[in-house]
């Protein structure tokens, strides 16, 4: 099973982004995703953001993983 981790876009240059992801920001590779700015929310597997999605999937997203664990 893959898990992927949403969060919210801090920053973005060139083919990388920093990201919030419950308060923790680290730096991903943001290069497959065509227009990617501050604000954004995306989907995260393995270090690399895979999709946008909207604010609330990302909240949705929270809760789900709030109730696995």
């Amino acid at each position: 099973m893959c898990v992927g981790l949403s969060a919210k876009v801090v920053s973005v240059k060139d083919d990388t982004a920093v990201i919030d992801a419950g308060g923790a920001q680290r730096e991903i590779s943001a290069g497959i995703l065509d227009e990617l700015e501050p604000g954004d929310y995306v989907m995260v597997h393995a270090g690399v953001a895979i999709a946008k999605i909207s604010a609330s999937d990302e909240e949705e997203a929270d809760d789900i993983m709030g109730e696995l664990l």
